[in-house]
């Protein structure tokens, strides 16, 4: 398989920056519970930029490749106005242990391996808004590896899954369940999000993608009366290098999570699919 994933800034470091891309690349490759071997890199470059601050995101990414196993054979890069920065990745996959949207069936139970409010806090950044440890926390969760996410998944023979990324917790959610012609239920006090990610709904700082986001997809989502504006928002709130949503068979629920504790990876139980179309957000 191979994919490809470049993308603008989300912080202002440019290690950090390379980092995050990198792992939102990889991404990709672990939501269908493959393995990346080899990646190119792609950029897109200031021509005034200061030499220093392109080496740090080449630096980052390559890191970042390094502790997947993965090698950097080469790549392209461009004059922008914009800088830009990703990766081609090629992996492999065995054809019978494929994570697909389509995998999910009814019954299974819902697992998030990262929590959510990347977007509305990254945002909250740009706009000099954000507190520098609501900063650091955000980029620790974007510049973590799906890696272990998704050979758990394939440890334990799931089929349905993706990774959570641009269309939001409840865009992604609904490419799956339409793909497996099933209903998702998910509950709103289950989902985890950062510790910042409720302030900076308060405030607003929400990027153009939630509400396009909602625009899209909010008319198949049925939410209850009691759920507030700003926590809707959140689940619109589209995400960079965000984890991935697993269908885990209600009978395998007990041993998936106690070998994600003992793997020490996080993963939080959101919801179930049922029955129908749609989702329902209770």
């Amino acid at each position: 398989m191979v994919t490809t994933d470049f993308f603008t800034p989300v912080v202002d470091d440019p290690y950090d920056y390379g980092c995050i891309a990198a792992a939102n690349s990889l991404s990709d490759i672990y939501a269908m519970g493959g393995q990346p071997f080899l990646a190119l890199n792609v950029a897109a470059l200031l021509p005034d930029l200061p030499p220093e601050i392109n080496a740090e995101i080449l630096r980052g990414g390559a890191e970042k490749c390094l502790e997947a196993g993965v090698v950097i054979a080469g790549g392209h890069t461009i004059q922008d106005k914009e800088p830009k920065y990703g990766l081609v990745v090629i992996g492999f996959v065995h054809p019978e242990k494929m994570l697909t949207k389509g995998g999910v069936h009814p019954g299974d139970v819902l697992v998030l391996t990262k929590p959510l409010g990347f977007g509305v806090t990254t945002t909250a950044l740009k706009q000099e808004k954000a507190a520098p440890e609501d900063v650091a926390e955000v980029v620790g969760w974007m510049k973590k590896l799906n890696q272990d996410a998704g050979a758990l998944a394939v440890e334990f023979g799931l089929r349905g899954g993706t990774d959570v990324t641009g269309f939001s917790l409840l865009g992604h959610s609904l490419e799956m369940a339409d793909a497996s012609h099933v209903g998702f239920r998910l509950e709103v006090g289950k989902i985890p999000f950062v510790s910042c990610a409720q302030k900076y709904a308060e405030m607003g700082t929400f990027p153009g993608g939630a509400s396009d986001n909602r625009l899209y997809f909010g008319p198949r989502v049925r939410f209850a009366a009691n759920i507030p504006e700003e926590k809707q928002m959140l689940l619109f709130d589209p995400q960079t290098s965000g984890g991935l949503l697993l269908a885990v068979p209600r009978p395998k629920k007990d041993a998936f999570l106690k070998r994600a504790k003992e793997i020490d990876l996080p993963v939080w139980v959101i919801g179930e699919v049922i029955e129908g179309s749609g989702i329902d957000v209770v």
